[in-house]
């Protein structure tokens, strides 16, 4: 009975912590690339994505840098969700800089026969040797207390819409483009809720697929918070209005380089989403003028790459939907209510 009583004595005073603590979102700034690192109020944690090799291997360190900020000793779950440069290329320096517990990705890539993409490749199938897990549309990342649903991978989605889903009036005058058959089309796309509180990643999803999992029917239903697709709709190829302004995200974050994505007609898409409250950015976009950037203030670096200071986004969310956006260059935050 003694030990049960310290059991208990120890394990409330935890368990109320974890019910008290926030989750939380981190856009790392990997110039253009993508890395996403998400901790559950359980204290469990999720990256998406790892950046981009680089010789001095500052992707990996920026990843690194957050997490030591954010209390982790390890990486529980890394999803990659393409096997592209950008997304895998910092997994070999972040795996000898921290743990990484289990990946999961789409299944094998397709693109080796560039030495760079075979490299990255092989760094990946080294790092994730025993550990590695291939996800499908519908199944299930695990982090305690915080449910991750694949919606998208290998080029297939989701059969059923999601709760709030349904016909989708906006694809009876919408866009079809052709199909795409790099490892982007075969991006996998996570929805991560948290209460009222839905994130929606799709990393590099092309405007064919992002038709398919929005027409005839909205598989996905409304959320809160979206990372915009391919890095801010790059070069069109990604951005389907019949999928953005059918999800109607109350806030947006770009995880856009200094010159890479969020061209003129991607903001063009992304300010007409209906009812959006916040669009904030992790770089400016130098090649798009004032109009076409978001406020300064949302802005987490401003300068080329060369200047850059590699500083991140971050969203704390509270189980009863209420949820703040930081700027870390200058500790700018507004807060939101998930509708």
């Amino acid at each position: 009975m003694r030990l049960i009583w310290m059991f208990l004595l120890c394990a409330i005073p935890a368990l109320l912590s974890a019910q008290t603590r926030d989750l939380t979102i981190y856009w790392v700034d990997v110039e253009g690339g993508a890395a996403t690192l998400i901790v559950s109020p359980s204290g469990q944690s999720l990256l998406v994505d790892t950046g981009n090799p680089t010789p001095d291997d500052r992707d990996a360190k920026r990843i690194f840098s957050v997490a030591q900020q954010a209390g982790l000793k390890q990486i529980d779950n890394l999803v990659i969700t393409h096997f592209h440069m950008d997304h895998v290329g910092g997994v070999a320096a972040l795996s000898k800089l921290i743990p990484i517990e289990r990946f999961y990705d789409h299944g094998d890539s397709i693109e080796t026969r560039n030495p760079r993409d075979k490299q990255d490749w092989e760094n990946y199938l080294a790092a994730s040797k025993g550990k590695r897990t291939i996800v499908k549309p519908g199944d299930r990342i695990p982090l305690r207390g915080v449910p991750v649903e694949v919606l998208t991978a290998d080029a297939k989605q989701i059969d059923k819409p999601l709760k709030g889903g349904g016909p989708n009036p906006l694809c009876s005058s919408a866009q079809d483009k052709p199909a795409d058959h790099t490892e982007n089309q075969r991006s996998v796309s996570l929805l991560v809720t948290y209460g009222k509180f839905k994130f929606l990643d799709m990393g590099d999803l092309t405007w064919d697929r992002e038709m398919a999992i929005a027409c005839p029917v909205n598989r996905i239903g409304a959320v809160t918070l979206f990372q915009t697709t391919h890095h801010g709709f790059f070069h069109d190829f990604s951005g389907a209005p019949a999928l953005v302004w059918a999800i109607k995200p109350q806030t947006v974050v770009v995880n856009n380089g200094p010159r890479k994505g969020l061209q003129p007609s991607a903001w063009e898409t992304i300010s007409k989403i209906p009812d959006v409250e916040g669009i904030w950015q992790v770089h400016l976009s130098l090649a798009s003028d004032k109009s076409h950037n978001t406020s300064e203030q949302m802005i987490a670096n401003l300068e080329a790459s060369a200047e850059c200071k590699g500083n991140y986004l971050k969203a704390s969310v509270a189980r009863d939907g209420k949820y703040t956006i930081t700027n870390s260059r200058n500790g700018y935050s507004k807060s939101y209510t998930a509708r």
